[in-house]
């Protein structure tokens, strides 16, 4: 399960850039339809990460850290489309995003013993 989540993470950043490219180049129409499959991996990070703090025999502390920490990153995926969409200023958000993208990055590959390699 571990390889469908670091999946599904990885293609939501894939469409994420995709929808901002999209949105400069004023393709509306296709932004439209790459921000709805964009929910669409939120729900299966979302689920797929459920799955494994589920399989886990016993929960750690910083696994819960890290799932708040990646529902922060897909908040900023979301409010930095719409607002980007919107015309509005979003260097804040920005800011946010990478803090907390580094953040669980670091915890998922560096900092907890469940990674890609089992």
């Amino acid at each position: 399960m571990i390889h469908a989540h670091i999946t599904t993470w990885f293609l939501a950043l894939v469409l994420f850039i995709i929808a901002l490219i999209m949105h400069r180049s004023g393709k509306q129409k296709g932004l439209k339809v790459v921000h709805m499959i964009l929910r669409l991996f939120y729900l299966l990070i979302i689920g797929t990460g459920i799955w494994i703090l589920s399989s886990l025999s016993s929960i750690d502390l910083l696994y819960v850290l890290k799932s708040l920490v990646g529902i922060w990153v897909i908040a900023m995926f979301e409010m930095i489309i719409i607002r980007t969409v919107k015309g509005k200023k979003t260097s804040i958000l920005w800011g946010q995003f990478v803090v907390a993208l580094i953040l669980v990055l670091y915890l998922g590959f560096v900092k907890l013993p469940l990674t890609f390699m089992t």
